[in-house]
């Protein structure tokens, strides 16, 4: 099958740091040539793959200081898209909304998954009007603020067996916290619920420009003594490192997560999860098997005793069947095949 897979340009696929949907949209495009399918990624120069690659900008545009302005880039980048359209059997876009209008005559071979936040009223009309491009979700929560939309399937993420290897014996004795650093985060949350645990908390995130103020007006006074630790963010490399030995992830979220990349991550590490009950939390969380969903810091705090005593090797087992990068590719393969593409042309 000729699939384009269509990226968004702010990170290289994969990213180098954070950057979770070019994360996604990396797995599943190497996992689609693995699987013996012909694909073209669209994204930005400083990508890798082994796919073809077509580069829409030179490099990732957060990390170009010339750039104040992504969306020329990404109008640029959906037009050498449909100036290709015939080559592809199917255009599986990442970038939200911005490529609606010019594909609408090809919505029979488009597939867009939606990877951000949809309770956004701005949202509804859009959608109203674009009724014959199907959708796809990452979490049957993330499409219930556009339930009418058109919706073909939800497809959980899923993660290459060996990016986050399995480690049965964590060295480290601390709790993680990777991510941004931003309200919504919860990272105030966690680091109460590390105080009040007696327990070390590793801080691996990100810092925004937009989130600069919050971070030294609530957060930076917070890290300090000797259980409060910042790294920053961590690379790709040190990820594994960074969850494996964790003995716990929080995750104590106060948004409505569309999926939550971190919670996989940990799991395919063998390290349990505690979260909060919002968003997807309660379709990817196992409670007592692969963590524990709380709604207090009380809870999240007993719970961070019990999620040591938690079988790390079970909750491996469970990423591997219900979150690897082949099941995810397997059930995109099965969308293409819904939104009208021949039988015939799915043979590699």
């Amino acid at each position: 099958m000729r699939i384009a897979q269509v990226a968004p340009l702010a990170e290289s696929v994969p990213p180098r740091l954070y950057g979770g949907t070019e994360r996604v949209v990396s797995y599943l495009t190497e996992e689609l040539v693995r699987l013996g399918h012909e694909v073209t990624l669209f994204a930005s120069g400083d990508s890798q793959t082994a796919a073809r690659l077509v580069a829409c900008a030179q490099r990732a545009l957060r990390l170009d200081p010339e750039v104040t302005d992504a969306l020329p880039h990404h109008l640029l980048m959906i037009e050498r898209v449909r100036s290709r359209v015939h080559e592809f059997d199917v255009l599986h876009f990442h970038v939200e909304h911005v490529h609606l209008p010019l594909f609408r005559p090809y919505a029979h071979k488009c597939v867009t998954t939606l990877h951000g936040r949809l309770d956004l009223p701005d949202l509804v009309p859009l959608y109203r009007e674009f009724h014959e491009m199907p959708l796809v979700s990452i979490s049957n929560t993330q499409r219930r603020p556009l339930a009418g939309a058109n919706w073909v399937g939800t497809v959980y993420h899923g993660l290459p067996d060996a990016v986050c290897p399995y480690n049965p014996a964590p060295r480290g004795q601390y709790l993680a916290f990777l991510g941004r650093i931003s309200p919504e985060k919860g990272i105030e949350h966690a680091i109460e619920i590390a105080r009040r645990a007696g327990q070390r908390l590793r801080i691996a995130a990100k810092i925004d420009r937009v989130d600069e103020a919050y971070w030294h007006s609530r957060v930076k006074p917070l890290v300090s003594g000797p259980l409060i630790e910042f790294v920053g963010e961590v690379s790709e490399e040190d990820k594994p490192s960074f969850l494996g030995n964790a003995s716990a992830l929080l995750f104590p979220i106060d948004w409505p997560e569309p999926f939550g990349l971190v919670m996989i991550e940990a799991m395919s590490c063998g390290t349990p999860v505690i979260a909060w009950p919002r968003g997807s939390v309660p379709e990817i969380v196992e409670p007592g098997v692969t963590g524990f969903i709380t709604s207090s810091v009380d809870e999240a705090v007993a719970a961070v005793g019990a999620a040591v005593r938690l079988d790390r090797a079970r909750v491996r087992q469970r990423f591997e069947e219900r979150f690897s990068a082949t099941r995810m590719a397997l059930d995109y393969l099965a969308l293409y095949r819904k939104v009208g593409v021949k039988k015939t042309e799915l043979v590699p």
